[in-house]
């Protein structure tokens, strides 16, 4: 209640469009089966006559770029899975793939890069970048509310799309709280079955954009800006929000730490006690050990 007392929710659909201060859509871009006849395995492509060069297959003009799935990433890190060579099994990307700003995780279909920008272009998406959450998830999993940015390319319906209409560090700024634990709590009694549908995501709260002041995305967008640009498929997302360098190293410590600095702020910015979030992330741990629930203690 506390939570919800010092954010809005961050779709209400009952005040029109002011209430949707983000000017957020939705989208689900290939439906795995109503759009399966558009995808292709990378032996189908070989077999066509197909060049792979990295994650895409080239043959003459036509372009094939990967279907992106939710399995294949978490939070702040589009290069979680990956796909074996059959296409058929996944396993987690290791670290010194993840090392390796080069590295980009295989998927199991891909489909014409045209598709894709034939289905952005009725959303006026012009970025090289795009944002989605998982929509299958568990109020039990360790966390629930999972997104992530990645480079543009085909996405499943169980991966959803959200499209924001502000500047790039403010999507930065939605991504970060999107990710935040207190954000994570309140999505955990929503959830009452396996699937984060939209009118459940409408209905979390949601720090709105006018919170942001300059030293407010100053302090967040170079974080999320660290822990996503870590390979160079995300370059263009890296020079839309002003930095023209190379990929950051993936240091697990370093990246565990810009984490805790966005968790802290965002407990701030809902107005949280040190007691409220240290309930969030165990009740165990302020109401005593024979307390009947548990959140996040893994953590």
């Amino acid at each position: 209640a506390k939570i919800y007392a010092n954010a809005p929710v961050l779709v209400d659909e009952g005040k029109g469009e002011n209430g949707n201060p983000w000017c957020l859509s939705f989208m689900t871009m290939f439906h795995m089966s109503n759009d399966s006849h558009l995808f292709r395995t990378a032996s189908q492509l070989s077999a066509a006559g197909f060049s792979q060069d990295g994650t895409a297959w080239w043959k003459g003009a036509e372009l094939f770029v990967p279907v992106y799935e939710g399995k294949l990433i978490h939070h702040f890190d589009h290069r979680w899975a990956t796909y074996e060579a059959d296409g058929l099994t996944s396993r987690d990307c290791t670290l010194s793939e993840k090392a390796d700003p080069a590295f980009e995780p295989m998927p199991r279909y891909w489909v014409r890069k045209s598709e894709v920008d034939e289905r952005l272009k009725k959303r006026n998406w012009g970025n090289d970048w795009l944002m989605s959450y998982r929509n299958i998830t568990n109020a039990t999993n360790e966390r629930t509310a999972i997104s992530v940015v990645y480079p543009r390319c085909g996405v499943s319906n169980q991966f959803p799309n959200f499209f924001v209409e502000k500047p790039p560090a403010f999507a930065a700024c939605l991504l970060a709280n999107f990710t935040s634990l207190v954000l994570d709590f309140a999505a955990r009694q929503k959830i009452g079955g396996a699937a984060l549908n939209f009118f459940l995501v409408y209905q979390l709260p949601t720090i709105p954009p006018d919170f942001y002041t300059e030293p407010r995305l100053a302090f967040i967008t170079p974080k999320v800006l660290e822990l996503t640009y870590t390979s160079h498929s995300l370059a263009p997302f890296a020079r839309d929000l002003g930095h023209d360098g190379p990929p950051f190293a993936w240091d697990e410590d370093r990246r565990a730490l810009l984490r805790a600095d966005l968790d802290a702020f965002y407990a701030r910015a809902y107005r949280l006690t040190r007691d409220d979030l240290r309930y969030i992330l165990d009740p165990a741990d302020v109401k005593g050990l024979d307390y009947p629930s548990e959140t996040f203690r893994v953590l």
